[in-house]
């Protein structure tokens, strides 16, 4: 694709050219971002396109319905058969939900937690606690399932040995938290609201799973523990979990949504990105801040330009390359100044290919480029003139 300019007064060449008339680009323009996400992915792939990324959809999991859902009232039921002496809230779509699909049901469950001490684990559950014509009783300031789970433990809430206390879960299981409450004695009923498994196509998840391989994303997006696992589940279908491992934890970002979301990844042994807050906003915004700065901005002669994803940043002017071209400038500006020979710069062609090749790939990129970046040091290679 030619390079795209920006109008301007007076004849500027590209040498000529200055950070002053150079326009800004969007923080994401020329990197390509995954959206694992099944609920609100079109929220956050516009949240990601606005700051020019090129947004790749692939859910990993899809909800089970509520109205379908035979579990989730016999969850609902088993509450119901006697009194219970504490709910803990996790999600306020989850929590919202679960009080809807009883009310439309017929099961009186509102009524029958009226008495109830009910404990939110963060502001949008007390919202929904509250919407649904209950109490909140208690909220951690962390918005964590840990800091509720050492709330109840410490015994703020009373003895746990012989009370019912019904967990409302939103796709994560939360093994760990349920144990320990078991382990103090308590009887603890689950309640899955939206259980998530596999979507049923599983062809972009699987293509994902390629793309991660072959690092043509530059970071995948993880809002739910349940899309974290998916992925992997599918890699480990695919016989390609490892190099799935490998590139997430080198070269691909995976950015998750909050520490809960990223425990799977975690488990996995992947370390992820995370926001300071678990909002889709913030996790936007921990992508524009953590991709751009990974890729260092080199001076060439008079020229500046910044590696990116598919495309090159060449004073303020993103130049989208073809991938031979993009495959030879990022071979080079890895090792700026130093000389690559062919053979080198061969070993990073898609494909493959022979000298031969490489030529074709230099002259496309100078061409693409349009300004002086890439030396030709006879007999031995090619080198970015820094």
């Amino acid at each position: 694709m030619p390079a795209t300019r920006t109008p301007h007064h007076g004849a500027v060449t590209d040498t000529e050219r200055t950070p002053e008339t150079a326009v800004d680009p969007l923080p994401l323009a020329g990197y390509t971002v995954a959206v694992t996400a099944a609920r609100r992915r079109e929220e956050l792939g516009a949240l990601l396109a606005r700051r020019g990324a090129r947004v790749v959809y692939a859910p990993a999991i899809r909800i089970v319905p509520l109205a379908d859902d035979a579990e989730l009232v016999a969850a609902t039921r088993a509450v119901l058969a006697r009194p219970v002496d504490l709910v803990v809230a996790t999600t306020g779509v989850g929590f919202r939900g679960w009080l809807e699909a009883a009310d439309a049901w017929d099961l009186p469950l509102v009524d029958h937690l009226r008495g109830t001490r009910v404990l939110a684990r963060g502001p949008k559950a007390r919202g929904a606690i509250r919407g649904g014509g209950l109490v909140d009783a208690w909220s951690p300031a962390s918005e964590s399932s840990a800091e509720v789970l050492e709330h109840l433990l410490s015994g703020a809430e009373g003895p746990l040995a012989g009370r019912r206390i019904a967990v409302q879960l939103h796709g994560d299981p939360l093994p760990d938290f349920v144990d320990a409450l078991r382990a103090a004695g308590a009887e603890v009923l689950t309640v899955p609201v939206y259980r998530w498994v596999l979507p049923e196509d599983v062809v972009p998840v699987r293509r994902l799973v390629a793309s991660i391989v072959a690092r043509t994303v530059d970071a995948v997006t993880f809002t739910s523990a349940p899309a974290a696992a998916s992925l992997l589940t599918v890699a480990d279908e695919l016989g390609r979990r490892a190099e799935v491992v490998e590139a997430l934890t080198g070269g691909v970002l995976p950015v998750a949504v909050g520490p809960v979301t990223a425990a799977p990844l975690a488990a996995a042994g992947i370390v992820s990105l995370q926001p300071e807050r678990s909002r889709l906003g913030a996790l936007a915004r921990e992508v524009v801040a953590r991709l751009p700065e990974r890729d260092p901005v080199l001076r060439v002669g008079a020229h500046e330009v910044q590696v990116r994803g598919h495309a090159a940043l060449v004073d303020g002017r993103l130049v989208e390359l073809a991938p031979g071209p993009m495959a030879v400038l990022r071979a080079l500006s890895a090792r700026p100044g130093t000389v690559l020979s062919r053979p080198e710069l061969v070993r990073g062609l898609p494909g493959g290919g022979d000298g031969h090749a490489v030529e074709m790939a230099v002259t496309r990129l100078r061409a693409a480029l349009g300004v002086p970046l890439v030396e030709t040091v006879v007999k031995r290679g090619y080198r970015l003139k820094v």
